[in-house]
């Protein structure tokens, strides 16, 4: 049986597990979960995966959630270059004090800067008062902050002179606000050229490709069915308003 990846590339995780395959050349067969529409919450996709998330694989009778396992599953599997999740012990720790940081330090900020900006007033039919759109943005900065001083710094990478699995969960999330329009590098010369530095190592091809749907976002929400999200007003509320 061949690798299934079940993926939505609009998700983050998901475009690094998509990136990462790709890039190592792992066969797998593309199996399309629509987050949006709530298609992680069927039947079927219950029995790849109970916590009802996306990125999921099933590599024969044996199935994997979460895309930070997901991809030291598969380099060690694989046996991808080193440099993807070094062995040495030092350069392993700045990947893993990464992956640590990233769920609560950057994730949960972009992801609320695309929903504050496009899907919340898609889906509830109001804009986001100014104060929370004001307090999402400085709380989304101070995290850009942290990955240029911090995880970046005078190094070309995170773990050091290649790319990591740091800097491929670092770029899928800072790409979500562009998705949104936010232009997140504007006057960051550092965050941009390591962008750019991230993105030759992956191939400018596969980069694109990965994000096309993200980046075209504020067109598809514009034609999107409104009604079958409406599972998600309960969250939209809990969290964000």
């Amino acid at each position: 049986m061949a690798l299934e990846m079940y993926l939505d590339l609009f998700s983050q995780p998901c475009r690094s597990v998509y990136i990462f395959a790709k890039k190592n050349n792992i066969s797998f067969d593309f199996m399309k979960v629509s987050l949006l529409e709530g298609e992680q919450y069927g039947e079927e996709f219950g029995k790849i995966n109970m916590i009802r998330k996306a990125p999921a694989i099933r590599d024969g009778d044996f199935c994997l959630a979460e895309s930070i396992a997901i991809m030291k599953y598969l380099a060690e599997k694989y046996q991808t270059s080193d440099h993807w999740y070094p062995a040495d012990l030092q350069k392993r720790a700045r990947v893993n004090e990464y992956l640590s940081w990233q769920h609560m330090g950057i994730r949960m900020h972009g992801s609320k800067m695309f929903w504050l900006r496009l899907l919340i007033p898609k889906i509830m039919g109001v804009e986001v008062p100014k104060d929370k759109m004001d307090g999402a943005l400085e709380d989304l900065e101070g995290s850009l902050k942290l990955i240029e001083e911090k995880f970046i710094g005078d190094k070309p990478f995170i773990a050091g002179e290649q790319i990591s699995l740091a800097d491929l969960v670092a770029i899928v999330e800072i790409m979500q606000p562009v998705g949104s329009g936010l232009d997140v590098f504007e006057g960051r010369l550092k965050l941009s050229a390591w962008r750019d530095r991230v993105q030759a190592a992956i191939g400018k091809e596969l980069f694109d490709e990965a994000h096309q749907g993200i980046l075209a976002s504020q067109e598809m929400v514009k034609n999107m069915d409104s009604s079958k999200m409406q599972i998600f007003k309960p969250k939209i509320l809990r969290l964000f308003l």
